[in-house]
């Protein structure tokens, strides 16, 4: 049985990118930022009672609101930090990330921040 899929709307398809963007690149850069920060010892985001994550959040939908407009404007200088899969509209949401998910330097990066966040929080908890 051959069922076509209703076509997404505008709306969804940049909500779907805006959150993934958010969610698959932002979230692990400001967490890592936190925890280097706690480590550090600055009181001012991470001293905070739930500073740390207001930080992260609004961070990340910033850099989520603001990445899709620079890599349009500068697309040869944002190239690697612009998933132009995540505001595909012909992907369903499951596809996204698997796209994003099968590139090479996506696997390196993953691998790295995993590494990174993983020292950071060892870091964070001996020093604190």
């Amino acid at each position: 049985m051959n069922a076509i899929a209703a076509p997404k709307s505008p709306a969804r398809n940049r909500l779907e990118g805006f959150a993934l963007t958010a969610i698959l690149q932002g979230l692990p850069t400001f967490a890592a930022t936190v925890l280097l920060l706690k480590m550090v010892g600055t009181p001012e985001i991470v001293g905070d009672r739930y500073g740390a994550a207001i930080f992260v959040v609004f961070a990340s939908l910033v850099y989520a609101a603001i990445t899709p407009l620079l890599a349009a404007k500068f697309p040869k200088r944002f190239v690697h930090i612009q998933a132009p899969m995540f505001f595909d509209a012909s992907l369903s949401f499951s596809e996204k990330i698997a796209q994003w998910r099968s590139q090479p330097n996506v696997s390196l990066q993953l691998m790295t921040t995993m590494i990174m966040m993983s020292l950071l929080a060892v870091a964070a908890v001996s020093v604190g």
